[in-house]
């Protein structure tokens, strides 16, 4: 991980200069089947994920043959945006409830790199080898999609899945596309100001346990979004209307030539899964 770590800053220092963007608001796009709270994917067959199509992590650990103590905790893990979005746009458009009595579209395409590497094929990737990783320490795992494949679910029905779950955590993973001259880096958003006690202190917290394991490491925090890494915004529907503690991860800007060098490659994706899981289990922990 140190040699990830060397690797990532020296690509970022030589990538400065090429920074591009690429924007998200919502975490997904809409209503397919949502997966039934308490279950979670769980892959043995692991191929390469390819720059135009999304597939499990091809080097994510195998689960552990040795039954793991459940620990009580739960997390659901929301992967941005869908695999077929881009092809039911009057499915993705419509207006859905998103808090602060506002709408907004059910969800959205995401963005990719200029090479092609699709947000919901990282997002998707990503989430699956946390997953792993939670599943294998006892934590019962909730995804709010079951593919990369289908449509949705929409924002609402997103933070549905959490709420339902009465989950202990709800983390939305996701990757940025701001066009801003050098914008680079990654930043943690959470609803605010606070709509019930869930978006108060334990959001705030969740959030800033997700900020300090992916600065722990290595990766640098956002140069044009949020504070320290941090971001709170009131206009994203699954934070809004979560009525558990939840924060989305903007794992950095994926037009950005070494942050997409670097979500686009196996070593890299299994990196931000790392840090993400074990910032997820030192918030559990505390």
């Amino acid at each position: 991980m140190g040699a990830v770590r060397r690797r990532l800053g020296l690509v970022v220092a030589i990538g400065l200069t090429l920074f591009t963007a690429c924007g998200v608001d919502t975490p997904a796009s809409s209503p397919s089947s949502p997966a039934p709270p308490g279950t979670t994917t769980v892959l043995t067959t692991l191929p390469q994920p390819s720059p135009t199509t999304s597939t499990a992590p091809s080097s994510a650990p195998p689960p552990s043959s040795t039954q793991q103590p459940k620990t009580g905790k739960v997390v659901v893990l929301d992967p941005g945006h869908n695999g077929g979005n881009s092809g039911k746009p009057g499915e993705i458009n419509r207006q859905v409830p998103a808090g602060r009595g506002k709408t907004k579209p059910c969800n959205t395409t995401g963005t990719s790199t200029n090479s092609g590497y699709s947000e919901h094929a990282f997002t998707w990737d990503v989430s699956q080898r946390i997953s792993q990783a939670l599943t294998a320490k006892g934590i019962r795992v909730v995804l709010t999609r079951q593919s990369d494949t289908g449509v949705g679910p929409c924002v609402n029905e997103r933070a549905a899945i959490g709420n339902d779950a009465q989950a202990d955590a709800v983390v939305s993973i996701h990757a940025d596309g701001s066009n801003s001259a050098g914008a680079h880096g990654f930043h943690v958003a959470y609803s605010a100001p606070p709509l019930n006690a869930q978006q108060g202190e334990p959001s705030v917290k969740l959030a800033t346990a997700l900020r300090d394991g992916l600065r722990a490491g290595g990766f640098p925090t956002s140069t044009y979004l949020g504070t320290n890494g941090l971001a709170p915004r009131a206009d994203l529907g699954g934070l809004n209307l979560s009525t558990r503690p939840a924060a989305l991860v903007e794992c950095g800007n994926m037009r950005n030539a070494a942050e997409a060098a670097a979500m686009a490659s196996e070593e890299g994706r299994q990196q931000y899964a790392a840090v993400i899981a074990k910032a997820i289990e030192d918030y559990l922990a505390g």
